[in-house]
């Protein structure tokens, strides 16, 4: 039997928290993510220099009003231009200068760079949701497959360059797997 929605708006955290396809499952993955840069930043606040936190605020709240559109463009319009994925593009190519890891390495540093590892987990995890839902037939755009995939590499090269900032080390890791 199909959950009702109750009439309390009090009782409902978000109008399609019941469906069962995947595109609600994208909705609140995504909104954790956003949640999750947001965390970052919180953390980065004790860690970076004043100078480094105001230019790295702006630019996580603009990746986070991103996060949130994606999260709305498959259930509602598409809301991510190629000046949005040119913006992050230029951003990550900002960040990759300070320093470039050749190689996988152990996800680790302090705790907001943990968190922006965290961030670049949940990605990763968006672009998989985006697969579910072209896989049950909705409509993705390639523009946010792109875009997911963009932000997963620009929160790589974020954790980088702060690691490099901060003096913290880089631990290599060499897959016996591959």
């Amino acid at each position: 039997m199909p959950r009702r929605l109750s009439a309390d708006k009090r009782e409902l955290c978000y109008p399609f928290i019941f469906e069962s396809g995947p595109s609600t499952d994208f909705e609140v993955q995504t909104d954790e993510l956003c949640s999750q840069i947001g965390y970052a930043l919180a953390l980065l606040a004790s860690e970076l220099s004043e100078a480094q936190l105001a230019e790295l605020k702006p630019e996580l709240h603009r990746v986070q009003a991103l996060v949130y559109h994606l999260n709305g463009s498959v259930r509602g319009k598409l809301a991510v231009s190629e000046a949005d994925l040119d913006w992050l593009k230029a951003r990550y190519d900002h960040h990759h200068g300070f320093g470039t890891v050749g190689g996988f390495v152990l996800p680790t540093g302090s705790p907001g760079v943990m968190a922006l590892h965290l961030c670049r987990s949940g990605a990763k995890k968006s672009i998989r949701q985006l697969v579910r839902c072209e896989e049950a037939g909705l409509m993705v755009h390639e523009r946010l497959l792109r875009l997911a995939n963009l932000l997963t590499n620009y929160f790589f090269c974020l954790t980088v360059r702060l690691k490099a900032q901060l003096g913290q080390e880089e631990i290599p890791f060499q897959s016996q797997s591959y």
